[in-house]
Formats: structure tokens, C-alpha cells, sequence
């Protein structure tokens, strides 16, 4: 079986299959194609990949020949082998259409955003790989943006208190954010729905906000769920009473397959104390805020909003790491021993990630949308 690794196209910088993982598969009898310079913004060479085995190609020859086409984002694929597995992150509950049109045209799919919150997955999540690089970044490029200390300093000049810190849900990037912002030397507060993460959040040296009556999530898959109007309403209350004393906010709330939820009003914005800086990291479905902009920094009455999704793709060379470590450990599910595919539906892993098989959509969610 031939493994084709594809170019990303800008602003992506992150290469689906590092050299290291490339040297792995070749040990499992696979053959790797890597597109020239798929490595270069994840600072790999055509060189790297050679040395390990793998044969530097065209894009025209992965997608004409290649049995399985690793991508990173769908619009990157292009027309590939007929009967061609494609994998990587193509967000299907996004792109039902798109996933429709692959499924007729006989591609199999597996999208990796999709894989099950469960224990035995854990080596193979991407979404939580990349959010936790995400969390890092967000919280360093807070402190960049900022105009004043992130620790208490005391000198003879006078003291400077400690920023106050607002990160909206404790996910692995809110998780990872909140042990960042400690480590800086901040004042941690942490609102999420989910209960259960309260001991985490206190571990890491922060302070959870609570809010009663949140819907349980506890059946989600380790995702959030939708909550009620009155709790939502609740919950913007308790935000916009620790949002206009912070200096800084992390926000990170998302639901799968939906637009990201309203946390933060403009009402609260201009609450808040002018030099303040909010990361929303929700930006690409829509953003945690009234006034986000996906890929963009604005200033509003004083407070910076930053929308960026896609800041693990600034550590692109852990990012990429990272994330070839999740295929490689996916990959070991549905490649035999000789090096072929061996599809096994069976494993609720493969079941869950799969999106289309034999001509057909087989995800029930991403089936329900399309007309």
C-alpha cells in the first residue's frame, strides 16, 4: 500500500507525517510518498523524509496513484485515486456536501476531529494534541500583547499587582492554559458547565467559578453540550461579573458541528478595563464573543480581541510531531501486518472516525445533514 503525504497549502504550516513516523510505517511494509516541500514550514526537508525511507513525489502523482492521502484540511485533497482512503482533519459536520461528493465518488474517509473521547483513543486524538499547544500559545500570546506584567512585582518603585486571568472552559487548551498562566505568574479564574472538571482546574492553582443548573454532559463524549436558556442566562451573568474584573480571557468553548457559543457580550467588552486582551480560540466557528473576527485582531473601547484558531500551527514542529503520532497510532487499527489496509469496522474507534465507506455516508450525524 502506497501512503501519499500532501502538501498544506498557506496559512497552514503543519505537515501530516513527520520523518520520524514516516521510518515507522516503511517498518510496517508500507510505502510513503511524501509531496516535495510538504515538510519545509514544520522544518523538515525533501532530505529528512529520504533518509527514512520515504520516495519524494509530486502532488499529481500522490493524488493519481497514492492508496491512502494524508491531508490535514479537507480543501487540500483535490480529486485523488479512485477508491482512495483520505484521513486527516476535514471537520464533516462542516462539510456534509463535501462529504456526500467524496462518498459518491468511492473515497473512504476517516476524519480524525471525530475520533471517540475514550481512554483507549487518547494516543490517537488530535484535538486534544493541538489544543494543548493551542492553550500554550494562547496564554503566551496574551502576555506579548499585553501592556503590563503578567507577575506580581514588588520594587522600589512601587508594586505591580499580578494580571487577572479569565479562561472560559477547561478543556486540554483551557487545561493547559490555565498551568501556562500560573507558571507566568498570573491570577487564575476558570468558568466550565462541566462539574467534573472543578478538581483539575484547583490542581493546576486556579479558581473555578460555578454556575447550578448546567446540562450533563457527562454522556458528550468528554465534549460540551447545549445548555438551557435560563442557564445560559445565568451564565453570562457570572461571566460578566469576573470578565469585567479580569485582564486577560482564554476563551476556548466549542460544540461539535455547531457555531460556538456567545460567552462574552459586548456589553461585557466594554466593561472591561482598557489594555485587556481576549484570545478567543473558538474564532473559526464563530467565536465566544459578539465582536470576534476569525483571523483578525480588533480593538474595541480599549480591549484587544484576538481570533485565532489556529495557533497550534504556530509550534509547527511539535504541532506536526504531535499530530503524526495520532495517525500513526490510528493507522495501526486499520493496517495488517503486511502492510495493507484491513478495515475494521468492528473497532469502535475505526466505526467512529469513518465518515464514508463503499460509496456511502456512514456517520449518522453527518448523514442527518445533508439534503
Amino acid at each position: 500500500m502506497i501512503i501519499g503525504v500532501l502538501k498544506e497549502q498557506a496559512p497552514e504550516t503543519r505537515v501530516s507525517l513527520v520523518p520520524e513516523v514516516v521510518a515507522a510505517l516503511v517498518k510496517m511494509s508500507v510505502t510513503v510518498w511524501v509531496e516535495s516541500g510538504a515538510g519545509v514550514t514544520a522544518f523538515f526537508s525533501d532530505k529528512s523524509y529520504s533518509d527514512v525511507g520515504a520516495a519524494i513525489k509530486s502532488a499529481s502523482e500522490i493524488r493519481s496513484s497514492a492508496d491512502f492521502v494524508l491531508t490535514i484540511q479537507a480543501s487540500n485533497v483535490g480529486e485523488v485515486k479512485d477508491g482512495a482512503v483520505i484521513m486527516g482533519v476535514v471537520q464533516p459536520l462542516f462539510n456534509p456536501d463535501l462529504m456526500n461528493t467524496w462518498a459518491k465518488k468511492g473515497y473512504t474517509v476517516f476524519s480524525l476531529d471525530t475520533i471517540p473521547r475514550t481512554t483507549r483513543a487518547q494516543s490517537m486524538d488530535v484535538l486534544s494534541s493541538q489544543a494543548n499547544i493551542a492553550g500554550y500559545k494562547a496564554v503566551l500570546l496574551a502576555a506579548y500583547q499585553y501592556c503590563r506584567y503578567f507577575p506580581m512585582f514588588m520594587t522600589a518603585a512601587g508594586s505591580i499587582p499580578p494580571a487577572k486571568v479569565l479562561i472560559l472552559g477547561a478543556g486540554v487548551a483551557g487545561l493547559q492554559a490555565i498551568a501556562t498562566a500560573r507558571r507566568l505568574g498570573a491570577v487564575v479564574e476558570v468558568f466550565d458547565t462541566r462539574p467534573a472538571v472543578k478538581e483539575e482546574v484547583m490542581s493546576l492553582g486556579a479558581k473555578f467559578v460555578e454556575v447550578e443548573g448546567a446540562a450533563d454532559a457527562s454522556k458528550a463524549g468528554g465534549y460540551a453540550v447545549e445548555q438551557s436558556e435560563d442557564f445560559q442566562r445565568k451564565q453570562r451573568e457570572k461571566i460578566h461579573e469576573h470578565a469585567k474584573k479580569s485582564d486577560i480571557i482564554i476563551s476556548t468553548a466549542q460544540i461539535p458541528g455547531r457555531k460556538a457559543p456567545i460567552l462574552i457580550t459586548k456589553a461585557m467588552i466594554e466593561d472591561m478595563r482598557d489594555g485587556s486582551v481576549i484570545i478567543d480560540l473558538a474564532s473559526v466557528t464563530g467565536g465566544n464573543t459578539d465582536l470576534t473576527e476569525n483571523d483578525k485582531t480588533i480593538m474595541h473601547n480599549g480591549v484587544t480581541i484576538i481570533g485565532n484558531s489556529a495557533l497550534a500551527a504556530t509550534a509547527s514542529s511539535d504541532a506536526s510531531k504531535l499530530y503524526s503520532k495520532n495517525v500513526l497510532n490510528f493507522s495501526k487499527l486499520i493496517i495488517n501486518k503486511e502492510g495493507g489496509l484491513n478495515l475494521n469496522y468492528a473497532d469502535d474507534i475505526v466505526k467512529g472516525t469513518a465518515i464514508a465507506s463503499e460509496g456511502k455516508i456512514v456517520n449518522e450525524r453527518v448523514a442527518a445533514l445533508i439534503k
